[in-house]
């Protein structure tokens, strides 16, 4: 048999190893920042009137379904209109099951709204301002922008004049919606 030999193996400095590790991690978190810096888009919040209201920041959920709804309407109240010559009224509106003057579940827990025409706006007059205020929508050439108005006034009676000031003098507040980054992605490709 041999003499057995016995070796010391000493550890390697450790140190050096932990000085490359950190480091590669230094420079992983500066391309990481760098990158972050220069795809980031800077969030510019637009603010509204004192006349306006956001429909997305400013109005409850029963008030931005109402307001929703009268946007998707506007389309088929310009189509009927062109051929009937004349606007349907909240009636035909209802009949056709147009929201919000059709009478379901989901007008009665909205406000439960009662809609009438009058010289070339639709009014619908909350009959529980708590859920949401009444609403005024003018009808104009333009079917792309809608000019809705609120009100969240308790005892409101409909307006007979419909001009701008008119309306802002009786507490009626425009519905604005804006579209920026907080609401929808933009991708530069």
């Amino acid at each position: 048999m041999s003499a057995s030999t016995t070796q010391i193996v000493r550890p390697a400095g450790a140190g050096h190893e932990t000085l490359y590790v950190l480091l590669l991690c230094l420079v992983i978190l500066a391309v990481a920042g760098s990158v972050a810096l220069l795809r980031g888009e800077s969030q510019t919040v637009s603010s509204v009137d004192s006349h306006q209201l956001d429909a997305r920041r400013d109005l409850s959920a029963g008030e931005q379904g109402i307001y929703a709804d009268l946007r998707v309407t506007l389309d088929e109240i310009h189509l009927l209109q062109t051929e009937a010559q004349a606007l349907p009224t909240p009636a035909q509106l209802a009949a056709e099951g147009f929201a919000p003057f059709a009478q379901d579940a989901s007008s009665v827990s909205r406000g439960d709204h009662a809609w009438q025409l009058l010289d070339q706006a639709y009014v619908g007059l909350s009959q529980n301002p708590q859920v949401a205020g009444s609403f005024v929508m003018r009808i104009g050439a333009d079917p792309t922008n809608p000019d809705i108005w609120l009100n969240r006034s308790k005892p409101l009676a409909a307006p007979t004049d419909f001009s701008d000031q008119a309306l802002l003098d009786a507490g009626w507040k425009q519905v604005v919606a804006q579209f920026d980054a907080g609401v929808t992605r933009q991708h530069r490709h």
